[in-house]
C-alpha cells in the first residue's frame, strides 16, 4: 500500500468516526413538554375565538347562509317587482268595485291573499299558476285602496 491510499483510509475512518459523535439537533424549550401543550392550548383557543368573533361581530358568512340570503332577497325583489301589476289588473278588471268591498269583507291577510289568487289577478303572463306571495302582496297594496 502506498501512503497515498493509507492517508485515504485515515481520513475516511476520521470523517466516519466524526459523524457518529454529532449531536442530534434539539428542539427549543418552547416547544417542549409543558410548554408546548400551553402553545398548542394556546393556539386553539386563539383560533375558536378568531371564528366566534369572525362569525358573529366580523360579517363572516357559511356559503349556504349567503345563498339562502341571496334567494330571499331575489323572491322578495320579484314580489315587490309582481304585486304593482297584480293590483293594476284588479283595477281593469270589469268587477273591480265589487272586488274591493269584498275584499275588505276578509279579515285575515292569508284569505285576502287566497282570494286575490282565486281571482287570477296574480297570475303573471307567462305564469301556469299564481304566485302566493305576490297575491299576499297584491292584497296588502289592494287593501289601501279607496273604492
Amino acid at each position: 500500500m502506498s501512503t497515498g491510499s493509507r492517508h485515504a483510509r485515515a481520513v475516511a475512518c476520521d470523517s466516519r468516526s466524526s459523524h457518529r459523535k454529532a449531536k442530534v439537533m434539539e428542539f427549543p424549550s418552547i416547544l417542549q413538554g409543558d410548554s408546548l401543550t400551553r402553545l398548542l392550548q394556546g393556539a386553539a383557543a386563539g383560533a375558536a375565538l378568531t371564528m366566534i368573533v369572525g362569525f358573529n361581530w366580523g360579517g363572516w358568512a357559511l356559503g349556504s347562509t349567503v345563498d339562502k340570503v341571496a334567494k330571499d332577497r331575489a323572491d322578495s325583489a320579484v314580489v315587490v317587482a309582481l304585486a304593482p301589476i297584480c293590483v293594476d289588473r284588479f283595477r281593469h278588471a270589469a268587477n273591480a268595485t265589487e272586488n274591493l268591498s269584498e275584499l275588505n269583507k276578509i279579515s285575515y291577510a292569508w284569505d285576502r291573499g287566497s282570494f286575490v289568487e282565486k281571482g287570477g289577478w296574480a297570475t303573471m303572463p307567462g305564469a301556469a299558476s299564481p304566485d302566493s306571495a305576490v297575491a299576499r302582496a297584491c292584497a296588502e297594496m289592494i287593501a289601501t285602496l279607496k273604492p
